[in-house]
């Protein structure tokens, strides 16, 4: 799959992004996510999502949900005033590559439970390729990192991820939970983009 394929998936997610600088770092790193991100489904097991992040693109379909929660709330003027413009763009971003590397640097059968730190690590890993600076680089990477919220351990696994704390991370992680309930049931076009009937 090219890049720039890789980069048409979230084009309408684009459009939530203010800052143009911005919005090429949320590009940059989608594109460079792997191949399967764009084709697999949300859950190895289906247990965890809703129906429409079951089947081929269903975890970019789960993305796509996250972004729309986060744009929706964010577009609140109660709920996104303490937010600056460019933490909400941030916070796209976050929600963009969160699950970006959900089976691993290479396809792995099952969720790898670590995935939140290696999508925060990818991001760090290409700051020298964004335009945003250090410590946003910093928020944008711990949202990611704590996404999982209070299923931060896991019986399998050594590995302890961190809570979410500030208030951009618990919000990432609240737009997460809320694209990984199955009673809420969001509906896609044949390009699998959310339809927004407010807007027809």
């Amino acid at each position: 799959m090219s890049e720039k394929d890789k980069e048409k998936v979230f084009s309408n997610e684009y459009l939530y992004i203010n800052d143009d600088d911005l919005r090429s770092d949320a590009k940059y790193l989608v594109s460079h996510l792997p191949d399967y991100f764009f084709e697999v489904d949300a859950s190895s097991t289906g247990k965890y999502h809703p129906k429409y992040a079951a089947g081929e693109g269903g975890l970019s379909r789960h993305v796509k949900s996250a972004c729309k929660f986060a744009y929706e709330l964010l577009s609140n003027p109660i709920i996104g005033k303490p937010y600056s413009s460019r933490d909400k763009d941030l916070i796209i971003i976050a929600l963009l590559i969160h699950d970006g590397l959900k089976y691993g640097k290479e396809h792995e059968k099952y969720t790898r439970f670590d995935h939140p730190i290696l999508a925060s690590n990818y991001a760090k890993e290409n700051k020298d390729k964004l335009n945003m600076n250090e410590e946003e680089l910093e928020k944008m990477a711990n949202a990611v990192a704590s996404h999982m919220g209070p299923w931060n351990t896991n019986q399998y696994s050594d590995v302890v991820l961190p809570i979410p704390k500030a208030p951009m991370e618990k919000f990432v992680h609240m737009c997460d939970y809320l694209a990984s309930r199955r009673f809420i049931n969001l509906d896609f076009d044949k390009d699998s983009n959310v339809i927004d009937e407010s807007k027809m």
